[in-house]
């Protein structure tokens, strides 16, 4: 069978790729890869080999990867900051004789007047896997629906208000289940091999569409408020949010920097992540779930949310 190894494998899409390929019967199948190997010691008791990694040390990569054919590259979270830990992953695969990387990118990376800062750390990576040696397949996940509803979500309906300097721009955000459920897919699959796939939610909405989505899914008030990028920065001063990427570092459950988020809000402002694509279909044999009914699964948190403020 064919041995897959997975990066970051204690994180959220780390866990949900482990969790489907055991329900497969393939955990003997499985190198995990972690910073943190104590938080991986069930998976040893459901047949996964669990070795010690830090993209930081590129020493721990070499042997971390050994035996295994495919590799899934869980792209880091520092942004601006993580070209380097996948130089050393990439280079510990290709070392290995790892044949295919399969790599977490992001959508929209191709134009280069897009101004995400996240569009450097995604090009540059595919630019070293494709000059690897490894055959390779780009999975260019859009924007996670989970970090705008789940995440931002809640302090959002506290507040009353949806503030952002993405404008009027529209993006189609996707379940992060749906991005797992194509990773999957193309690492049990063949004929993968050099292809990129956008994976996408199902529609373009902007985030004033979706804030009328919230307000109407919960019964509460909710008003979008587009703002230009120097008062987003100054929102996220306030909150305490680093501009540059810090590891490990989270506020009030954001654990991303300003410099990433004001960017990425522009490139959706300026209609760079406006993609939409039936890739997801094209790999799991079902449409991608859309926002509005991730927003509709979870309304009495958001309702309970925004009531907690007056609680």
């Amino acid at each position: 069978m064919t041995r897959i190894v997975i990066t970051g494998a204690s994180g959220n899409y780390g866990r949900g790729v482990t969790d489907r390929l055991i329900a497969q019967g393939r955990g003997a199948d499985l190198i995990l890869i972690t910073r943190k190997p104590e938080k991986l010691a069930h998976r040893v008791a459901q047949g996964c080999t669990v070795r010690y990694g830090d993209f930081d040390l590129p020493e721990t990569l070499a042997g971390a990867v050994v035996g295994a054919d495919r590799m899934l590259l869980i792209s880091g979270t520092r942004v601006g900051a993580r070209v380097e830990q996948h130089r050393a992953a990439i280079a510990a695969a290709a070392s290995a004789g790892v044949r295919q990387i399969v790599y977490t990118s992001f959508v929209g990376i191709d134009d280069p007047a897009n101004p995400a800062e996240v569009r450097h750390d995604h090009i540059e990576t595919e630019r070293l896997i494709r000059a690897s040696g490894c055959g390779w397949t780009m999975l260019r996940d859009a924007h996670y629906a989970d970090a705008m509803v789940l995440m931002a979500g809640p302090g959002v309906m506290q507040t009353g208000t949806w503030i952002s300097n993405a404008g009027e721009g529209r993006e189609a955000m996707v379940w992060r289940e749906d991005c797992i459920d194509c990773a999957v897919a193309v690492l049990t699959g063949e004929g993968h091999e050099g292809r990129t796939y956008d994976i996408t939610g199902p529609e373009l909405q902007s985030f004033r569409d979706v804030a009328a989505l919230m307000a109407k899914a919960t019964g509460q008030p909710l008003t979008y408020e587009p703002v230009d990028d120097e008062a987003q920065y100054a929102i996220f001063d306030a909150m305490g949010i680093p501009r540059r990427p810090v590891d490990d570092q989270s506020v009030n459950g954001i654990p991303w920097n300003s410099d990433d988020m004001v960017s990425f809000g522009r490139a959706i402002r300026e209609g760079f992540l406006e993609i939409r694509s039936d890739h997801v279909e094209r790999l799991t044999g079902r449409k991608p779930r859309s926002t509005g009914q991730m927003i509709a699964e979870n309304a009495e948190m958001l309702r309970e949310a925004a009531r907690s403020i007056s609680a």
